[in-house]
């Protein structure tokens, strides 16, 4: 008989826990992209870092910062594509300040998130 109670505690027990992993990973789940779209939202925001450095160079040798153009003529910018997975970047800059901004396709991913970055060099969602 205590062998019974045992085995219906540890059935309780492993239904408990069952349940509790499949109701947090279905609330993770819930309202986020696909891998691929992570995969490139990542992708963006590495573009933006890199092109926020290249905006840092570019200053320095310019005492100005510059646009996209700017910065791949003048080598402090590598980067042969003006985007990624359908997102496009624009950069805005004058003397003293620049905002690099990745505008998502909203065309063709609905619920998508534009970002942009500045000379603070934090990455933040964009209206």
């Amino acid at each position: 008989m205590r062998s019974l109670g045992s085995l219906v505690g540890l059935l309780v027990v492993a239904l408990i826990a069952v349940l509790a992993y499949k109701f947090y990973f279905s609330r993770q789940s819930t309202g986020t992209a696909t891998p691929k779209q992570t995969i490139d939202v990542v992708g963006v925001k590495n573009d933006l870092i890199a092109i926020a450095q290249a905006e840092r160079v570019y200053q320095a040798e310019h005492n100005s910062y510059g646009s996209l153009g700017d910065l791949t003529s003048s080598g402090a910018l590598s980067m042969t594509k003006s985007g990624r997975a359908g997102y496009t970047y624009e950069a805005e800059s004058s003397s003293d300040s620049f905002r690099v901004i990745a505008h998502c396709p909203t065309a063709t991913m609905p619920g998508c998130t534009s970002y942009a970055i500045d000379q603070t060099m934090e990455i933040q969602s964009a209206p």
